[in-house]
């Protein structure tokens, strides 16, 4: 049987138990109950948001989330169909198998429903990845795409490696293969979140996919050196490093998202919030310019503006910038 090329190293092993104990204390704060309503909408929006962001769609997080709750939203036809798609796709995410590829297909075939012919089937032709103008890869032939594929399952079923690291290994070697003409970048980071949610449950709402989006030169990296190398040993770091984030940003929200949700905005968090939204770069040095509050005072309400959700940072605290979530 097909075992694909990785090393597991001490960073890795590392990262998996940091994770894993993290997930753990997640689990015991929520008990039997399933994340807040409220939580749960949110991170699905920043996770179709961010994903269909990667793939180079347009349409903000305001508009995503205008689509989702059934409102008229002006934007290209196609951009609109992949968030109403991507919407479906998530939600059939409970009914379908991690190990079925024919879930695999069932889904890919709702991810590009309307966008391309051969939704939910293979491709026939040549494909490969990009990065700008530059193919960083060029996947194998068309006409090996389902043997490659069918092995990759097998594999994925069958090793006894922990879930954290074979999910990561199964998102990059379905990368590797690129078995669709289209929708492929999408469906491999939506498979990854399949087959974690199959170990953990609360993988299914913890949106990854935005601390990707927040690094993806590095996701693009990880993939090309993984592919210089002829195994993938530094996307499976990459990947943890980013699901180790998104868990750390989620542990955060889910245990105050409740408690603050309901209470109105006060007149200095209303203040904040529109100097943000005109400028998603403001320092909080030029906030305390603007509103003559101290720069302890501002950040003690950009955190409770974060806990509840209506502000994301995104990027590193120089470089980085806020999205408004509403």
């Amino acid at each position: 049987m097909y075992v694909p090329p990785f090393t597991v190293t001490s960073e890795i092993l590392h990262l998996v138990s940091e994770i894993s104990e993290r997930v753990g204390a997640i689990n015991v704060t929520l008990g039997d109950n399933a994340p807040s309503p409220m939580l749960r909408k949110d991170n699905r929006i920043k996770t179709i948001h961010s994903s269909l962001a990667i793939e180079h769609n347009s349409l903000s997080l305001q508009q995503v989330t205008d689509i989702i709750d059934g409102k008229h939203v002006l934007g290209a036809p196609n951009e609109i169909q992949e968030v109403k798609n991507a919407v479906q796709a998530y939600q059939l995410m409970q009914h379908l198998d991690a190990f079925k590829e024919k879930d695999l297909l069932k889904a890919h075939g709702l991810m590009m429903k309307d966008l391309v012919e051969n939704a939910g089937r293979y491709r026939n032709g040549s494909v490969g990845v990009f990065d700008g103008e530059k193919c960083i890869h060029l996947a194998p032939p068309a006409a090996r795409v389902p043997q490659l594929i069918g092995e990759l399952f097998e594999w994925v079923k069958s090793t006894d490696i922990h879930p954290l690291i074979s999910s990561c290994v199964f998102h990059y070697e379905f990368e590797f293969i690129h078995p669709f003409m289209d929708g492929n970048g999408r469906m491999g980071r939506y498979w990854q979140t399949m087959l974690l949610a199959r170990w953990k449950g609360i993988f299914a709402w913890i949106p990854v996919e935005t601390i990707v989006k927040a690094h993806q030169q590095e996701y693009y990296n990880a993939i090309a050196v993984s592919d210089a190398n002829g195994e993938c040993t530094s996307f499976i770091s990459f990947m943890l490093k980013c699901l180790l984030d998104s868990i750390c940003e989620f542990d955060v929200t889910d245990k105050v998202a409740d408690k603050v949700a309901e209470r109105p905005l006060s007149d200095n968090e209303n203040k904040i919030l529109n100097l943000i939204s005109k400028n998603n770069y403001i320092t909080i040095g030029e906030i305390s310019v603007k509103t003559r509050l101290s720069d302890s005072g501002i950040r003690k309400i950009i955190s409770l503006l974060k806990k509840k959700g209506i502000i994301t940072r995104l990027g590193s605290r120089k470089k980085g910038h806020w999205v408004v979530n509403r």
